[in-house]
C-alpha cells in the first residue's frame, strides 16, 4: 500500500532529510531527491501549509521520586549527560515544560503529603520538605540545562485526613494497609473491586471504567473544599519561592482509577463543586496568572465528560482539558463540542517494565492519535527508572531511558527515540497540518506539521512485518520511499 500527504507541488527535484529507527539501529540519517511524481497509487494525506492546523504548545514530561532515586544511581558526568539530552534546547527531546505532582503519586518512594495534620484548615503545618529533598533537586538539574522550563501540577491524593476513607489509596491492597473494610464506600459493596483494574495496559474493550464510584471521597464540607483550594496557592507559592514557576493545575490526577496507590474518586457532582466554587475562584484571586484546566480524564465516558465540561458545569471557568488513557478515545468529540478550548495530553500510558520495541511503537501511536487529535501539548510520564520500573505498590513501569541496577549502565529505549522522533524535529510554534490513523491492514499512523521556520516534518511509523511503500507530496515534488517493517520514520524539508 501506498501512503501520501498531499501539498502545493513543484517541478524541480529538492533535498529532504530522513532519520530512520529501528530496535538494531536508532536515528540513524540520510538524505533522498523528490520526483516529480508519486510511483503507484496513494491513500491521500493533505499536507496544506496554509491550513491554520493545531498550534503546538509543548513537549514535556514528568518529574516523580523514583526518576531521581534512579538519577542518584549514576556518576555525575552521567546525570549531566542524560538531563542535557532531554531537556537543553539543543538537545534530542527538548523537554520545555514539566508535570509535578502536588502530594505523593504512585512513582514515589510512600505515601506523604505537604499537609497531614488533621484539621489543619489554616494549613499551618503545611510544607514542601520533603519535595525539596527529590522533585525540586531534579527540576534544578533539569532547569540548569534550560531555565525557562515552565510547570503545572495536579493531586493524586489529598492529604488523608481530608478523605472520607482517612487514608491515600481508594481500595484495600497487599501493598498498603488500608482498612478492607472501608472498600464497600467506593461502588456501596464490595462486590466488583479490583484493585489490578488499572494494570490492562492499552485498549481495555470496552467502557472505562467499568462502573463509576457512587460518592466523593474528598469531603464535601465547606471548610475541607476551601481548606484544599487554599493548598494549590500554598503550593504554587512555595515552589515559586525555590525558582519553580507553576502557571497551571489541574484538581486531580485520574479520578476514575480506582487504586491501592494514591488516589481519589469524585463524582461529576462534586468535580464541579470543587472547580467551578472554590478552586477556580481562589484562584482568580490569588494568582490570576495560573490557568485552570479539568481533567486529567483517563474516562471513554462521553456524557460524564460532558457533565462535566458543559454548559451547566465547569465550561465558564476552565481555560483546557487534559486527557489521558481511555479519555483519548473521546477526544475528537469534545473538540467538536467545546471548540475554544485547550487539550492536552497529560500522561503518556506507561506500559509494563518490558521497556521494548513493543512499548516504543505502541508510544509512538499514542504521540500521533493524540497530537492527530488536536492535542497542543504531549507529556511523558517517567523519563528514567531502573531496571524494570518496578513502584512500591508492585507496578512494573516503562521509561525513556533504564538504568541497570547492578551494573549502573544506561539504556536509552525505543519510548526515548519514539519521542526522539517529533520533539527533536518539532518545535513549539509547529502546526498540526493534517493526521492519518493507522488502518486495518495497514498499520501505519502519519502525522504531519508545518514548522514556524518553513519547515514540513512528516513522522510515520510502520507496525507491519513487511516493508509499507510511502509517497509524500511536498512543494519539492513526492518523496517516494519506503518504511522498513518496524521502523519509525521522520522526514524534513522546506516548504
Amino acid at each position: 500500500m501506498v501512503l501520501a500527504a498531499v501539498a502545493a507541488i513543484a517541478a524541480h527535484a529538492a533535498k529532504v532529510r530522513k532519520i530512520v529507527t529501528t530496535d538494531a539501529a536508532p536515528w540513524v540519517e540520510s538524505s533522498l531527491r523528490t520526483s516529480a511524481r508519486a510511483e503507484g497509487g496513494a491513500v491521500p494525506l493533505k499536507f496544506d501549509a496554509s491550513a491554520p492546523g493545531v498550534e503546538l504548545r509543548a513537549w514535556g514530561t514528568t518529574f516523580n521520586e523514583l526518576d531521581w532515586d534512579a538519577l542518584m544511581m549514576l556518576r555525575r558526568e552521567e546525570q549531566d549527560e542524560i538531563m542535557r539530552r532531554l531537556f537543553a534546547p539543543d538537545g534530542d527531546l527538548r523537554f520545555t515544560r514539566g508535570r509535578i505532582s502536588m502530594n505523593c503519586n504512585d512513582y514515589g518512594r510512600s505515601w506523604y503529603s505537604c499537609d497531614e495534620v488533621p484539621g489543619d484548615f489554616e494549613l499551618r503545618h503545611f510544607n514542601i520538605e520533603r519535595d525539596k529533598r527529590s522533585i525540586i533537586p531534579l527540576v534544578r538539574a533539569a532547569q540548569r540545562y534550560n531555565p525557562a522550563l515552565t510547570f503545572w501540577i495536579s493531586p493524586w491524593s489529598p492529604p488523608s485526613w481530608m478523605k472520607i476513607n482517612q487514608d491515600y489509596p481508594v481500595v484495600s491492597s497487599r501493598h498498603n494497609n488500608a482498612r478492607p473494610e472501608t472498600d464497600y464506600l467506593l461502588f456501596g459493596e464490595v462486590e466488583g473491586i479490583d484493585e489490578d483494574e488499572m494494570k490492562f495496559l492499552g485498549e481495555r474493550d470496552g467502557q472505562f471504567p467499568r462502573r463509576l464510584a457512587t460518592q466523593d471521597y474528598f469531603i464535601q464540607d465547606p471548610r475541607y473544599l476551601q481548606a484544599y483550594a487554599d493548598y494549590f496557592c500554598k503550593f504554587i507559592d512555595m515552589y515559586a519561592e525555590q525558582g519553580v514557576p507553576v502557571d497551571m493545575v489541574i484538581y486531580q490526577n485520574e479520578a476514575y482509577s480506582y487504586t491501592p496507590y494514591p488516589g481519589c474518586p469524585w463524582t461529576a457532582e462534586g468535580t464541579i463543586r470543587f472547580n467551578r466554587d472554590y478552586l477556580a475562584p481562589t484562584l482568580r484571586r490569588k494568582h490570576p496568572d495560573v490557568k485552570l484546566y479539568i481533567g486529567t480524564f483517563n474516562t471513554n465516558r462521553q456524557d460524564h465528560v460532558e457533565k462535566v465540561m458543559g454548559d451547566d458545569g465547569l465550561r465558564a471557568c476552565i481555560d483546557g482539558a487534559a486527557f489521558q488513557w481511555e479519555g483519548r478515545e473521546i477526544l475528537p468529540a469534545m473538540r467538536s463540542l467545546y471548540p475554544d478550548l485547550h487539550y492536552i495530553c497529560s500522561e503518556s500510558e506507561c506500559g509494563n517494565g518490558s521497556m521494548d520495541w513493543k512499548a516504543g511503537e505502541h508510544t509512538l501511536f499514542l504521540i500521533a492519535d493524540n497530537m492527530g487529535n488536536g492535542c497542543d501539548e504531549w507529556y511523558n510520564w517517567n523519563f528514567l527508572l531502573p531496571d524494570d520500573g518496578e513502584s512500591p505498590w508492585g507496578w512494573k513501569q516503562n521509561a525513556l531511558i533504564q538504568v541497570d541496577s547492578q551494573t549502573r549502565k544506561v539504556r536509552y529505549t525505543p519510548e526515548f527515540y519514539a519521542v526522539k522522533h517529533f520533539s527533536n524535529l518539532i518545535p513549539p510554534g509547529s502546526r498540526m497540518i493534517a493526521y492519518r490513523a493507522p488502518a486495518e491492514g495497514c498499520n501505519t499512523p502519519v502525522i504531519a506539521y508545518a514548522t514556524p521556520d518553513g519547515r514540513g516534518v512528516v513522522v510515520a511509523g510502520n507496525f507491519e512485518d513487511t516493508d509499507v511503500p510511502l509517497a509524500i507530496q511536498t512543494p519539492g515534488g513526492y518523496i517516494n520511499d519506503t518504511l522498513a517493517a518496524h521502523s519509525f520514520v521522520s522526514y524534513v524539508f522546506a516548504l
